[in-house]
């Protein structure tokens, strides 16, 4: 799995100001909890940008005064007004204590309704999954050769050992839908026999 690792420092000031002053220096506040204890820190923003502005999912190893913290993001914060990132929220993985974390899904194989002439719709991004840290993995794959015509994948659907999937098991990941030239088609045939 992709680690991106990120060196700051331990925050020894807090409130408004000292927040203010580490902004106009370009570090990011953040705080990695779900450890023994909750750390303060900052970094440089531009040491977030490859774990921020990506859709994929990816550990982050946070390097402090010579400590070092294996975890995933969990919350983001950006300024309303310039949307610069503001805060990172991290959560530190523990090997024996799961986590919950929303990984994309990767869409496999070839749809049967889409060679029948349909379309593919995907409806989820991800799916958010309770587990232990060491099954964690970068994307959860769904095979879509049966998807048939007007036929759904549906979250109950999906099975990943290990994991613990906490969406709701009726929402369709994917779909495949009449496109409108079938429609046409079909509304055609009927007409055609009288």
């Amino acid at each position: 799995m992709n680690t991106i690792t990120i060196e700051g420092q331990l925050r020894t000031a807090f409130g408004k100001s000292a927040t203010r002053q580490l902004r106009s220096q370009e570090l990011v506040p953040g705080v990695i909890y779900g450890g023994a204890q909750e750390v303060n820190f900052s970094a440089p923003a531009a040491a977030f940008k490859k774990l921020v502005y990506t859709p994929n999912f990816q550990l982050c190893e946070v390097k402090l005064d010579g400590k070092s913290y294996r975890t995933i993001l969990k919350d983001l914060q950006f300024d309303k007004v310039n949307d610069e990132l503001i805060h990172v929220d991290l959560l530190e993985l523990v090997e024996d204590k799961k986590v919950i974390a929303n990984i994309p899904i990767k869409f496999v194989g070839n749809a049967k309704g889409v060679k029948d002439g349909g379309k593919f719709i995907s409806k989820m991004k991800s799916l958010k999954v309770k587990t232990f840290p060491k099954y964690l993995k970068e994307q959860i794959e769904v095979n879509v050769d049966s998807l048939e015509l007007n036929g759904n994948v549906r979250v109950e659907d999906v099975n990943v050992p290990n994991y613990e999937i906490l969406n709701s098991p009726r929402i369709p990941i994917a779909s495949v839908t009449l496109t409108r030239q079938l429609k046409q088609e079909e509304a055609a045939a009927p007409a055609a026999k009288k």
